[in-house]
């Protein structure tokens, strides 16, 4: 029996954002569409293993803060730290304030300026900052907030693939998943996404209902801001671009949930 477009999406999905040994088959758009389609999946993954790291901690004695410098540090190893540097990559290209062209090779260049630099740092201090926040309040929140941070991360993604965004250059994995997904399939994806966490939320109460809710839309909104401005920056979306994106949506997230 052949692979279904789920199979190939899931393969896409995992063999190019996360460092789990996945073959992907196919590099088509077609692939690269169910690719992104799914990506909240490998997200919901890498988030559930940085909570079980986090949650392990917690039970061997280690207090929140380690816990929380942990459950950050897992999704940067499972990702080879591709989202950080994507992140790191796409502030030197803002920062520099070059035409686009010039800001497009300073983000292909392999050292990082002190843009990038900067914002790795407060970046990193802010995800850490709330989940240890999060952690001291419950192990369980702990848990909810890194999972949904994950999860909407990837989902800011899957948005960023939708049709109408065109890539910035012509290679590249940025190219190669734009304007794939349809309007409609991200919107759908949207919305499963913020139910499931709605769903994850109401098992710790209303209130982390409603929070966990308000962490994916916010995360989204947050990461359309930074797509909007990239896409008038650059002309388009690159690979660093969907990196940042993805930093920017899951600190966002988190921020939420340490709030209130």
């Amino acid at each position: 029996m052949s692979p279904t477009p789920v199979s190939h999406g899931l393969r896409f999905a995992f063999g190019t954002l996360t460092v789990f040994p996945v073959e992907v088959t196919r590099w088509d758009r077609e692939a690269a569409r169910a690719g992104m389609l799914c990506a909240p999946v490998a997200g919901l993954v890498v988030g559930a293993g940085a909570a079980l790291v986090g949650v392990a901690l917690l039970a061997l004695g280690g207090g929140p803060l380690l816990a929380a410098v942990a459950t950050a540090a897992v999704p940067a190893a499972l990702t080879r730290g591709l989202h950080l540097d994507g992140l790191a990559d796409t502030a030197d290209g803002l920062g520099s304030g070059k035409p686009a062209q010039d800001a497009l090779r300073i983000m292909k260049q392999s050292d990082i300026g002190p843009f990038g630099v900067i914002t790795l740092l407060f970046v990193l201090l802010a995800q850490v900052a709330a989940l240890h926040q999060a952690y001291e309040s419950s192990w369980a929140r702990g848990v909810l907030a890194a999972v949904v941070s994950a999860t909407a991360a990837r989902l800011a993604l899957t948005l960023a693939a939708r049709t109408g965004v065109p890539p910035a250059r012509p290679e590249g994995l940025g190219a190669a998943v734009a304007g794939t997904v349809p309007v409609r399939g991200a919107l759908l994806v949207a919305l499963a996404v913020v139910a499931a966490a709605s769903g994850a939320g109401a098992l710790l109460g209303t209130y982390d209902l409603v929070r966990a809710a308000v962490a994916v839309a916010a995360a989204c909104a947050a990461a359309e801001l930074l797509l909007r401005h990239c896409t008038r920056r650059f002309g388009g979306v690159t690979g660093d671009v969907f990196g940042g994106l993805a930093e920017t949506a899951a600190t966002t997230a988190l921020v939420v949930f340490c709030l209130g």
